[in-house]
């Protein structure tokens, strides 16, 4: 069983974006979590939202609690305020759901 997301992003500058990637990734990985599925997108047909989406991913945890510690550890609030509020306009969480394998 695993904790995922389906996120939209609209990534305004794609260096700084890498850098954020490859700088949280340690992180995310010590918290058990990574990325499934990675897609650059050109059109989006429909939308919920007012907000730009250029990217789309999954990203997993092995549990909602391991999630919320991701997203709350103190290094990687600094490498996300660094890197990627200069690089991303808009964010869509589109989805949140237990995933069994």
């Amino acid at each position: 069983m695993a904790f995922e997301m389906l996120v939209g992003l609209n990534v305004t500058d794609d260096f700084q974006y890498r850098e954020y990637r490859k700088s949280m990734m340690p992180i995310l990985k010590a918290y058990g979590g990574g990325f499934g599925y990675d897609f650059k997108v050109s059109e989006v047909l429909i939308t919920q939202t007012d907000s730009k989406i250029n990217r789309v991913f999954t990203i997993y945890f092995p549990d909602k609690e391991s999630m919320e510690q991701f997203f709350s550890n103190a290094d990687y609030l600094k490498i996300k305020k660094i890197y990627f509020e200069n690089s991303v306009s808009d964010t869509t969480i589109i989805s949140t759901y237990d995933k069994s394998y």
